[in-house]
């Protein structure tokens, strides 16, 4: 598994919890040639977004919400040349589904199409996946993955327009409705089995998909040691607690989820989807 140096996830996250409008009024593009090996996502009010020593590859990556192993013919300096960008949209933040494609996605697509030249196409190619199953032959679950009885449609409607979430605390209890990752950990309360795709995903470079046949909510509490644990991992947000430690002797994440879940994955093949570049130019700094 590669080696991936995190910035703190949850600025990372923000890109996808948070949308606007698809327009780029403003946009700063400079290279940045300072070595470092951390990238820092953030959001603001009123549309502006900002990353700082961040890779034309993970904006590809997070416009197009696919993985590393989902690009082709993505020339070698996307990886390797880093770059400081500024963007503010036509309007103001606004709450979107994670997970789902929203507004930043498209207003991300068009920076990438207008700055970098990019064109880019989806391609379905046969490939080695994970299939998400029950890991006991009884069907019984894990101790750390409950059914949810909390009602998070109402919460989630009586949050609206209110105040923003509390910082995450990593040290503490799973979220009410929402999910909080972490190097080595995830917590979250009230969601679906399917929300966790995507993180397996990211955690063993091949698409996961859900053939558990579990539906409603739960609370998932699941911890495991990376295979390779990173390093300068960030600074939580302002206000929040500092991140646990991993802990280097502990489970890998295929033994956490059938000891922890009672999960297990399957390797199998499917249909993946593919962005195939066609063409990405290196941005005129402004």
């Amino acid at each position: 598994m590669r080696n991936v140096t995190v910035a703190f996830a949850l600025l990372v996250a923000l890109v996808t919890l948070f949308a606007q409008h698809d327009a780029v009024d403003v946009a700063s593009i400079k290279p940045n040639k300072s070595g470092q090996p951390f990238v820092q996502i953030g959001m603001a009010p009123g549309g502006r977004f900002t990353a700082t020593n961040v890779p034309a590859r993970q904006l590809i990556l997070m416009a197009y919400q696919v993985q590393p192993f989902q690009i082709e013919g993505a020339p070698a300096w996307t990886t390797s040349e880093r770059f400081d960008v500024i963007a503010k949209g036509s309007g103001p933040l606004a709450p979107a589904a994670p997970g789902t494609p929203g507004p930043i996605q498209a207003m991300m697509k068009s920076l990438l199409a207008d700055r970098f030249k990019l064109v880019a196409h989806m391609e379905k190619k046969e490939m080695p996946i994970y299939a998400l199953v029950k890991a006991r032959s009884d069907g019984r679950l894990g101790p750390q993955l409950t059914a949810s009885t909390i009602d998070c449609a109402t919460i989630n409607a009586g949050r609206r327009g209110g105040p923003p979430p509390d910082p995450p605390n990593f040290n503490g209890a799973a979220p009410q409705c929402g999910m909080m990752v972490r190097p080595g950990g995830l917590k979250a309360g009230g969601v679906p089995i399917t929300q966790i795709t995507q993180l397996l995903s990211q955690n063993v470079q091949r698409i996961v998909v859900d053939r558990t046949g579990l539906t409603g909510n739960f609370e998932i509490d699941l911890s495991w040691t990376p295979d390779q644990i990173p390093q300068g991992r960030g600074d939580p947000p302002p206000g929040a607690p500092a991140l646990p430690p991993i802990d280097p002797n502990g489970p890998s994440l295929f033994t956490a989820l059938q000891e922890q879940l009672g999960l297990k994955l399957e390797s199998t093949r499917g249909p993946v989807d593919v962005l195939v570049i066609d063409k990405v130019e290196r941005p005129t700094e402004d």
